[in-house]
């Protein structure tokens, strides 16, 4: 006769059956350690990295108008809004600085809009009005100089 159980030497299922105590203390514990790592996770960056990203956005965007100027053969002009901390590359969009930089700059006094505004002219034949932006927190100040001549845009560390 040929039985209808299990095999010889199975471990037999009771209804019963689930998680052991063991178990559940590993995934609570792992679970535990996943809750701290995504409750304390801050991104990485800090005033420097933001004032030090800026500084090289704007150069980068300084160099564009004058590129832009010479293929165009038409002046570009670059509007700072200094207390509104943004700017705009000739009839392009808004771009934005971030807020916790003071933004100072130094141009010509024909370049003034207002004593908010004020514009950096980039000419075809690739000269400038030239000037300076100072971008500074609490930890650093970082110069953006425009030669008038050349219209070479430079970034310099400073305190």
């Amino acid at each position: 006769m040929i039985s209808q159980g299990n095999p010889p030497g199975a471990r037999q299922m009771s209804p019963t059956a689930g998680f052991t105590l063991i178990e559940l203390i590993v995934v609570l514990a792992i679970l535990g350690i996943t809750l701290v790592l995504f409750t304390s996770y801050r991104p990485i960056g800090n005033a420097a990295l933001s004032a030090d990203g800026a500084a090289v956005q704007l150069a980068a965007d300084l160099r564009l108008a004058r590129s832009q100027a010479i293929a165009s053969n038409q002046p570009v002009v670059v509007s700072v809004d200094l207390p509104g901390h943004q700017y705009r590359i000739g009839t392009g969009g808004l771009r934005r600085l971030p807020p916790e930089l003071r933004v100072e700059l130094l141009t010509i006094a024909n370049e003034r809009e207002s004593e908010r505004v004020a514009d950096i002219r980039f000419n075809p034949d690739g000269s400038t009005t030239g000037g300076r932006i100072v971008l500074a927190n609490n930890q650093r100040q970082i110069r953006i100089g425009i030669d008038w001549l050349t219209g070479r845009v430079s970034i310099a560390n400073g305190s």
